[in-house]
C-alpha cells in the first residue's frame, strides 16, 4: 500500500452486498468498450469514496482523480478490489472505513443487477408503466429496501444540498423529532438536507435504543458525482435514471417532508403533486410537509405561490407547510402515517411497496436533457394539470442535469443555455422562481457566481 495526503492505494474486500461475481459480470465490469460498465463504476465507486466532500461540481472531482484506477482480483473466496489513487479520506490509517465497504458493495450490486436482470434479461418491458414499475421493485428488493415484516415507518426527505448553516441544522432537529417517533429515514444520500435529517434521527434512534435504524439514500448515475453518499447512509440504492429513482422514493416512503432547496427539489415537489392530482390517486392518502426554520418562509410562499397558479388549489391541498416548529413537522408525519395503515389494510396493500399508486408514463420515461428536448416542452395554459406538472418537471429535471452533469454542462458551454418556451405567464412566474434561486444561492455550492444553464423565452 502506498500513500499521500490526497490518494490511497489498496486493496479492498467488498461487505455486505456482493461479494462474488461470475467471470462474465467482471469482464462486463473491466470492459472500458461499448456495452462495458467499467466507466459507470468508476464514476459510482469514485463518489461512494470522496464520501463527505462538499463540492457539487462533478468535473473537478473527476478531474481531481482523473488517475482513479480500479481492478478486480477474483480469488476462491470471492472477488477483491484493487483501487489505485483513491481519495485518502476514505481510509483511516490506512484502513478503509467500514461503511465505505459496504457501499462499494451497492454500487457493484445494483450496477451489475441492473444490467443483466432489467436490460438484458428480457422480462422487463420498460416502456409500459406495469414494466416499468415491475424493474423499480426488482432494483429496490434486490437492494434488501423491503424488509419484512414491513411497518409504516418509512419517511423520504427531500430538499437541497447548497442550503444555509441555519436550515441545515433544522433538518437535524426535524429528522431529530422523527427518530424520536421510531421513523426511518430515506434522501438523496448527498450532503445539506440530504445528510441533516438522517443525522438528527440517528440521535433519536439512539435515545429510544433503536440499533436497527435505517438510513436508505437513493441516487442515480447522473447525479452521484456530484452529490457523493452521506457517511450515515447504511443502505445505498442506485437506480439506472432519475424517474426510476424518483419512483423507487414514492413507492417505498410512507410520507414524505421537504426541506428548503433548489431546482432539484421543486423538480421532487412537481413530481409528487403531478402524481397526486391525476384522479385514480384523488383518495390515496400520502402525508407531504414542507418545511424550514424561520428564515425560509419566504421560500416556501415562493413555492406555493407558483404551485397555486400553475397547478391550481387542488394541489395546494396536498400538502401543509410548516414553519419552524419540528415536534409539529413530525406529529403531522406520524398522525398522516396512520391514515396510510388504515388506507393499505382496508385495500390490502402490501406496507413496504405501493403498488396501488398510479404512476403513468409522463412521469416514468426517462428525459434527457438536450437542447431540443427542453425547448419543446409544451408548457401550455390548457393542459391538465397532471400532465402540465410532468412537463414543469422535466424543466427543472433538465436544470438540474445542467448544473450537476459534467455532459450536460459540456453541452451548454458549447451551444449556449437551453431555451425554455411556453404560457406568457407561466414562463414569467418560472422565470421569478429561479431567479430566486439564484439570488438565495441555491443552485450550486461550487463557485462564486451562478451562470444559469437555462433562459427563459
Amino acid at each position: 500500500m502506498t500513500e499521500s495526503a490526497m490518494y490511497i492505494d489498496a486493496e479492498v474486500w467488498p461487505e455486505g452486498s456482493l461479494e462474488v461475481l461470475s467471470q462474465h459480470e467482471v469482464d462486463l465490469l473491466k470492459s472500458k468498450g461499448a456495452g462495458g460498465l467499467y466507466t459507470l463504476l468508476r464514476r459510482c465507486l469514485l463518489a461512494v469514496l470522496n464520501s463527505g466532500n462538499q463540492t457539487d461540481d462533478a468535473r473537478q472531482m473527476l478531474d481531481t482523480y482523473s488517475d482513479f484506477e480500479v481492478r478486480f482480483i477474483q480469488q476462491d473466496r470471492g472477488l477483491k478490489l484493487s483501487l489505485l489513487n483513491a481519495p485518502a479520506a476514505a481510509f483511516v490509517d490506512g484502513v478503509m472505513i467500514r461503511g465505505t465497504r459496504e457501499l462499494l458493495s451497492a454500487v457493484l450490486r445494483d450496477i451489475v443487477f441492473t444490467r443483466d436482470e432489467i436490460f438484458e434479461s428480457g422480462q422487463f418491458d420498460l416502456d409500459s408503466s406495469d414494466g416499468i414499475t415491475n424493474a423499480v421493485f426488482h432494483i429496490v428488493r434486490n437492494a434488501k429496501l423491503l424488509v419484512l415484516p414491513a411497518e409504516v415507518n418509512m419517511i423520504v426527505c427531500w430538499g437541497g444540498h447548497a442550503i444555509s448553516r441555519e436550515e441545515y441544522d433544522y433538518s437535524k432537529l426535524v429528522g431529530y423529532e422523527l427518530g424520536l417517533r421510531r421513523l426511518n429515514v430515506c434522501t438523496g444520500c448527498g450532503p445539506g438536507a440530504m445528510k441533516g435529517p438522517m443525522k438528527g434521527a440517528t440521535i433519536g434512534h439512539a435515545k429510544q435504543r433503536i440499533r436497527n435504524g435505517r438510513y436508505v439514500g437513493i441516487t442515480e448515475p447522473g447525479i452521484i458525482a456530484a452529490e457523493s453518499p452521506n457517511p450515515i447512509v447504511n443502505s445505498l440504492v442506485i437506480m439506472p435514471d432519475m424517474e426510476k429513482r424518483l419512483e423507487a422514493f414514492v413507492r417505498t416512503g410512507h410520507g414524505i417532508v421537504v426541506f428548503p432547496g433548489g431546482v432539484g427539489t421543486a423538480e421532487e415537489i412537481l413530481y409528487l403533486l403531478g402524481i397526486l392530482l391525476h384522479p385514480d390517486n384523488a383518495t390515496q392518502p400520502f402525508p407531504l410537509v414542507m418545511t424550514g426554520p424561520e428564515s425560509s418562509a419566504a421560500y416556501f410562499e415562493q413555492i406555493d405561490e407558483f404551485i397555486g397558479a400553475t397547478l391550481g388549489p387542488e394541489a395546494q391541498g396536498r400538502y401543509k407547510i410548516i414553519i419552524n416548529d419540528p415536534v409539529l413537522v413530525a406529529q403531522e408525519v406520524n398522525k398522516g402515517l396512520e391514515d396510510v395503515l388504515e388506507f393499505r389494510t382496508r385495500h390490502g396493500d402490501a406496507y413496504y411497496f405501493n403498488w396501488r399508486l398510479h404512476i403513468g408514463r409522463e412521469f416514468q420515461l426517462p428525459f434527457v436533457a438536450t437542447h431540443e428536448s427542453m425547448s419543446s416542452l409544451d408548457i401550455s395554459e390548457d393542459l391538465p394539470t397532471h400532465i402540465l406538472a410532468a412537463n414543469l418537471r422535466r424543466v427543472f429535471s433538465g436544470i438540474v442535469s445542467g448544473n450537476v452533469r459534467e455532459d450536460t454542462a459540456e453541452s451548454i458551454e458549447r451551444l449556449g443555455p437551453f431555451q425554455i418556451n411556453g404560457s406568457r405567464r407561466i414562463m414569467s412566474m418560472l422565470d421569478r422562481l429561479l431567479a430566486a434561486f439564484v439570488a438565495q444561492k441555491r443552485m450550486k455550492i461550487s463557485g462564486s457566481d451562478y451562470d444559469p444553464c437555462y433562459a427563459i423565452k
